[in-house]
């Protein structure tokens, strides 16, 4: 099992001290130190970093996160998509991997971290109350654009990691950062004719994998007009 080396600092922590007390239960009585080793388990495993090698065609966007869909909302305005667009909103639970990987090729345009409070990541406005990282990125062609991936703190989660910078290419599934113990994930795409969201409330997900939506791939730089998602659950 592969382990993310951003992790490193709290498997070394949790090592020290679960194994301390854990020696200590079992000089007790063997059976009390199995829960500390159980904690120290879960926290190797929370840290773990699988390979992913999913497969996408052009006007496909994967899942930037593992866990569960929460929140597909289509809006009239966000900052950095001009007109409409869509948000598909993902919960990680503490058995999540808690990667964080490109949903598209493409060049990073812009990063922003934002403070905020850190309320549980399923509550509603947890996604624009929360501590958070936005990445913008500009896809490569003929993906339209642009669209943006946000990292948001939970409850538990005190800490986003982010190692993409402006500028930088990345590629479909590419991995670029992690939230550390339960948190939040959304992607934000423009709203087109066209546009596929292929998930529904309650999916389960996998970073890399999974495929979130599609988008039109138009021949001209002419923007189709906006019109209303077609969700998986109206699909099927």
């Amino acid at each position: 099992m592969l382990i993310a080396t951003e992790g490193f600092k709290e498997i070394g922590i949790a090592t020290v001290v679960l194994g301390g007390v854990a020696f200590g239960a079992y000089c007790i009585a063997w059976p009390l130190a199995i829960p500390f080793v159980v904690v120290w388990i879960w926290v190797l495993a929370f840290f773990r970093d699988p390979p992913r090698r999913g497969s996408f065609g052009p006007g496909e966007l994967c899942s930037p996160a593992d866990g569960t869909i929460t929140e597909i909302v289509e809006l009239e305005d966000h900052p950095s998509i001009p007109g409409p667009s869509i948000r598909i909103g993902m919960f990680l639970s503490l058995f999540n991997v808690h990667i964080n990987r490109s949903p598209c090729a493409g060049v990073v345009r812009s990063l922003s971290y934002h403070e905020g409070e850190f309320l549980d990541a399923r509550h509603p406005e947890s996604g624009q109350r929360n501590e958070s990282n936005s990445v913008v990125i500009d896809p490569s062609s003929p993906m339209p654009g642009p669209v943006e991936v946000r990292q948001v703190a939970g409850l538990v989660a005190r800490r986003i990691i982010c190692h993409a910078k402006a500028g930088q290419k990345l590629t479909t599934g590419e991995r670029f950062g992690l939230i550390k113990f339960g948190s939040r994930t959304e992607l934000i795409i423009p709203r087109m004719e066209g546009t596929e969201v292929t998930v529904a409330i309650g999916d389960k997900v996998n970073a890399g994998l999974t495929l979130l939506a599609r988008q039109p791939i138009s021949p001209t730089d002419e923007k189709p007009a906006p019109t209303k998602v077609a969700t998986a659950s109206e699909l099927a």
